[in-house]
């Protein structure tokens, strides 16, 4: 399924915020966590990923360091920080009010009859 570049755009700060909300974690592990959690329909990029955990860290929303895992290489490990938590919770309030609005319209259109399209099919 093609999400589309806006509605990508418009989640990806809730999912990285909610993800690190249940721990620590780095760049890659983010990017399969995201493609493991919509079922293969969102494949983010580095490019997309990147500039949005340092724009996160530049509004005091995740703070990282540099780690070496025992055996493993070193890694780059985003945390959200208390003001990631709070804003997390304002995104959830925000998305909460469009999903409400989207069932909504939903729902009243799904009992609608079909409209009639030229040569008379619907």
């Amino acid at each position: 399924m093609y999400i589309t570049k806006d509605l990508v755009a418009a989640s990806a700060t809730p999912l990285v915020l909610g993800i690190l909300a249940d721990g620590e974690s780095y760049g890659y592990a983010i990017l399969k966590q995201v493609n493991e959690l919509s079922g293969g329909n969102l494949e983010w990029t580095d490019g997309l990923l990147y500039p949005l955990l340092h724009r996160l860290e530049r509004l005091g929303h995740v703070e990282s360091d540099w780690q070496s895992p025992e055996g493993g290489r070193r890694r780059k490990y985003y945390r959200i920080t208390a003001q990631g938590r709070a804003e997390l919770a304002e995104q959830r309030r925000q998305w909460a009010a469009v999903v409400d609005a989207l069932h909504g319209v939903w729902s009243r259109t799904a009992v609608l009859p079909p409209i009639a399209l030229e040569g008379g099919t619907a």
